[in-house]
């Protein structure tokens, strides 16, 4: 497909989506008034609902779709794993680890700011030592290795934490955080999470050139002129700011990063670059219509938005699965 009518076809769906996030809520709200709100005017009550309660969502919903789609992508690109995804690097689950920490101490009391903060050091931590267990190796396999000791690691500790609980209700709010969500999100949040993933976005996008030129193995990206220690810190570093201030507000989210490469991938000439930014704007579209799904499907409790987007990777395993038994 050429590329410029899949940018346009994808920036249309995310601008769809986000007008659906603003459209769906408890209270109906007709599209005329949205218009109104949108356009400067509307009623008093209209604003509140739009401005105040579902565009924050909408557009932390964007945003942490874009960052997890963009990540998978580069993560896939680089490592050459079509199932990469941030928590292969063990960055979500070390991210996941500071919020809990933040909720378990029940430092979130002290000062709001200390979630997210616990959550982008978390993933900072968690970077810091893939690093240390990676050494000077530039391998993927070993850089794959030292992310799943991380990540295992941090699934530990949130453990841990789980199990030392001081009453049911602690352990009850952490799990529902892990299970993710963007419900009662405020501007808040967005003034939070927004500098992360704009930081982590130009970090991921910057390397589309020596992605493709890894495809060729490292030695070839090295002979290309690939500086291979310096891609590879760029990655870290845009994955770990981008996926800790998107996990800061959203609680573990999983699959995304795995899902939409693979989805856009057919619609592209396969190149790594050529992926990076569909995948950015086919996960702002993915997770938004996700969280849009939480709201609309019945429920005696609003779903949580980890629990949908699991229900859909599962598709994507079955699928890789079934190709690779053709190869045994």
């Amino acid at each position: 497909m050429n590329r410029t009518v899949l940018i346009g076809g994808l920036g249309l769906v995310v601008v769809v989506a986000g007008l659906l996030s603003l459209g769906v809520g408890p209270v109906p709200i007709g599209w005329s008034r949205i218009m109104d709100v949108l356009g400067g005017g509307g009623d008093a009550v209209a604003r509140t609902i739009l401005i105040d309660l579902r565009l924050p969502r909408a557009l932390l919903a964007l945003a942490v779709g874009a960052m997890l789609g963009a990540a998978g992508a580069a993560l896939q690109g680089y490592l050459r794993n079509p199932l990469a995804e941030p928590s292969v690097l063990g960055a979500s689950n070390a991210a996941a680890l500071g919020a809990v920490i933040a909720l378990y101490f029940g430092l979130v009391n002290l000062h709001p700011a200390m979630l997210p903060a616990l959550s982008i050091l978390g993933a900072v931590i968690g970077l810091a030592l893939l690093a240390l267990l990676a050494g000077r190796s530039e391998s993927p396999l070993t850089l794959i290795l030292a992310g799943i000791a991380v990540g295992t690691m941090a699934i530990a500790g949130t453990s841990l934490a789980l199990n030392m609980s001081p009453n049911p209700f602690a352990a009850m709010e952490i799990m529902a955080w892990l299970l993710g969500s963007l419900e009662d999100r405020s501007f808040d949040h967005v003034r939070i999470a927004l500098p992360c993933i704009a930081v982590g976005l130009v970090l991921l996008l910057w390397d589309g050139r020596a992605l493709d030129a890894l495809t060729l193995g490292e030695d070839g990206a090295a002979a290309l002129g690939v500086d291979l220690r310096r891609t590879r810190l760029r990655l870290l570093i845009g994955v770990a700011i981008g996926v800790g201030g998107a996990v800061a507000v959203s609680g573990a989210i999983g699959f995304i990063g795995l899902i939409v490469p693979h989805l856009v991938r057919p619609l592209t000439d396969r190149s790594p670059s050529a992926i990076l930014l569909p995948s950015m704007l086919g996960g702002a579209a993915l997770l938004t219509l996700a969280d849009v799904a939480v709201r609309i499907i019945p429920t005696t409790s609003e779903l949580k938005l980890g629990v949908v987007t699991a229900f859909l990777g599962v598709p994507i395993f079955l699928v890789h699965l079934m190709r690779e038994r053709r190869l045994w």
